[in-house]
């Protein structure tokens, strides 16, 4: 089985996620905003970027601020990392 390393000490398994999502474009989308407002409703979402997220990672279960960008999140996913 494949993880993916989000940052601090949290690995998911890949077939667990569902999307990463670059939280700089996000911000410029209403329906990003609305649906990031709203997460915490439907989830449990864990800030693991010490108040400096760059990326959130969707899960089938959680949901993560990473401090690692959507781009290196995608290549270490892309590479198995």
């Amino acid at each position: 089985m494949m993880y993916l390393h989000l940052g601090a000490d949290v690995v998911v398994s890949m077939k667990q996620l569902v999307m990463i999502l670059d939280l700089k474009t996000a911000d410029a989308a209403e329906a990003s905003r609305q649906f990031i407002e709203r997460l915490p409703q439907r989830m449990k979402v864990t800030d693991i970027s010490d108040g400096e997220p760059k990326s959130l990672v969707l899960t089938d279960k959680e949901a993560f601020f990473s401090p690692i960008s959507s781009l290196t999140l995608k290549r270490r996913a892309d590479l198995g990392l």
